[in-house]
């Protein structure tokens, strides 16, 4: 048995938990396999690198990644030596990269061969850069000037631990997604972060949270169980799940590249999975075409389907159902701001909801808050509110106080969080979600959730995809505009489909125009690009 770590802190963890599972596969991805110690030795390599080149505590540093063993190892690193690892959406252009990489405060990036050019664009106006690590991903691609080979650096670096004090205190960022205004820098401790987004030591939620580090040495699993989060890692769903599992002594299974709903499927069945996570419609939908075309595929050792981070509408959610009868469905809500702070389960042989957005708070630091008094909100009263959470919460937005001054309040002797969710709190003390303040839409001063009206958009025949957005309208404000995806072979029909809506909602809620698009565009993870979409709907 290994030492039981003493603090909350990831990498204290991490290293107790690997010593006693050392033997054991931590992460495949693709021809790569790497065992818990092995994992551990590179992490160590890549830890001392980064203390020869002057690394400090807290200082950041840029993952410009796709999902594979490095970006492991690499965060690893960095919590050992208490620096603090940045995700990087790979899909960003030279502009969006830039205002990251300035915001962030980046002193060194670790980049993928792919992206290289990319950045060599940018390279001059990164004066913070200090370094460049380049990891190949089997593609040809050009250097970044004054680059270091990955495998280079590791090799010249001892596989020693490093020695330093750690603690819970240290610093976690996770970077948010954009997807309604500018990338924003989340900072936690890592002892809140521990709890509130990688699960505290209990992935499935059915054993509780641990009371104390040392009790991380009781979840180490005993057999083998095997994980494969869709969502790429430099997302907050693929890291925090991949994490919490990872800290259990789980094997985490990526798939490097663009999502490939076959390649998904293949590998459930070839590796013996256990455990998927999905971002709602954009992943499942995909999953769900592929099986009907081209399946059934082997998925007797799945026992659980995880989404998060986009609505999952019940008509999907029935036929996933369907698809993995055997399988729980766990349909979860959170945030980058809040981590997992409920979620909705459906066990083999459960009546699928009707409800696109219900959920079970996870803890009692979960509620609604009232957005005129900031009293919380009477459960049954039908007040709708902004969902909110106290505990263990971030410490602020990076380098915005204003920001974070409006998001990270005082109320009634708690700080809470203060999310852009609007909801109200049913009788049964469950919550149901509306949408996104952000992207609510105020149409003669009515209020219309995006999401509502998605969810009826994609029930249409012949849909496939549906971003709903407030466009200006001179007489009322704002009006509301679809961007649509037709199926593959479907013909859409813009009055049908508003007449599909009507059927189905209030007049105000129906989109005054529709715009159809090959494809809708969406993030790697698979979250509506809001801006994409209001500016194809204005220009319509």
């Amino acid at each position: 048995m290994g030492t039981a770590p003493s603090t909350y802190n990831l990498a204290d963890i991490w290293e107790a938990v690997s010593a006693v599972v050392a033997d054991r596969t931590a992460v495949v991805c693709g021809d790569t396999r790497r065992t818990y110690a092995e994992l551990d030795e590179r992490a160590n390599r890549l830890a001392n690198w980064l203390l020869d080149r002057g690394v400090q505590p807290g200082q950041h540093i840029g993952l410009y990644l796709t999902s594979g063993a490095e970006y492991f190892e690499a965060m690893l690193a960095a919590y050992k030596v208490r620096a603090v690892p940045i995700n990087i959406n790979y899909r960003y252009v030279e502009a969006e990269l830039q205002q990251l990489f300035d915001d962030a405060d980046l002193v060194g990036v670790l980049v993928e061969r792919s992206f290289a050019a990319r950045a060599e664009r940018i390279r001059p106006e990164l004066a913070k850069v200090a370094w460049w690590l380049a990891v190949e991903d089997g593609e040809p691609g050009d250097a970044v000037t004054g680059e270091v080979g990955y495998e280079d650096a590791l090799a010249a670096s001892s596989p020693e631990a490093p020695v330093m004090a750690r603690s819970g205190d240290d610093r976690y960022v996770i970077y948010t997604g954009g997807t309604t205004g500018m990338p924003k820098g989340v900072v936690w401790r890592h002892e809140d972060a521990f709890f509130a987004c990688i699960g505290g030591g209990d992935p499935m939620r059915l054993a509780g949270a641990v009371d104390d580090p040392a009790q991380m040495m009781d979840r180490i699993m005993d057999g083998t169980f095997v994980f494969l989060p869709v969502a790429p890692l430099m997302h907050a769903a693929g890291q925090w799940t991949s994490l919490s599992w990872l800290f259990c002594g789980g094997t985490i299974v990526l798939l490097r590249g663009s999502f490939d709903p076959r390649r998904v499927w293949q590998t459930v069945q070839d590796e013996h999975v256990n455990l998927i996570t999905v971002v709602g419609d954009a992943i499942v939908r995909p999953l769900v075409d592929e099986w009907d075309a081209s399946g059934p595929y082997d998925v007797s050792m799945l026992l659980s389907v995880g989404s998060g981070g986009a609505p999952l509408t019940p008509s999907l959610r029935k036929r996933l159902m369907e698809i993995v009868p055997n399988a729980a469905v766990v349909d979860g809500f959170g945030s980058s701001e809040t981590g997992a702070q409920g979620g909705s389960r459906l066990e083999a042989g459960d009546a699928p909801s009707d409800a696109v957005s219900r959920f079970t708070p996870y803890g009692a630091g979960t509620t609604v808050l009232d957005e005129v008094t900031r009293t919380e909100v009477v459960p049954g009263s039908g007040v709708v509110g902004r969902v909110a959470l106290r505990g263990h919460i971030p410490l602020e937005y990076y380098g915005d106080p204003v920001k974070s001054a409006e998001t990270f309040i005082e109320v009634g002797g708690h700080r809470w969080v203060l999310t852009g969710d609007m909801a109200t709190v049913e009788a049964d003390g469950t919550i149901t979600l509306f949408g996104r303040g952000s992207v609510c839409i105020n149409t003669g001063g009515e209020k219309v959730f995006p999401e509502e009206v998605e969810a009826v958009l994609k029930a249409a025949d012949g849909v496939y995809d549906a971003v709903v957005v407030g466009v200006p309208d001179d007489r009322w404000g704002e009006r509301v505009a679809a961007v649509v995806a037709a199926a593959p072979g479907a013909t859409l029909d813009v009055e049908a489909l508003q007449e599909h809506c009507r059927a189905a909602l209030a007049g105000y809620k129906v989109p005054r125009q529709v715009a159809v698009v090959d494809a809708v565009e969406r993030s790697p993870a698979g979250k509506a690009d809001y801006r994409w979409a209001r500016a194809v709907a204005t220009d319509a």
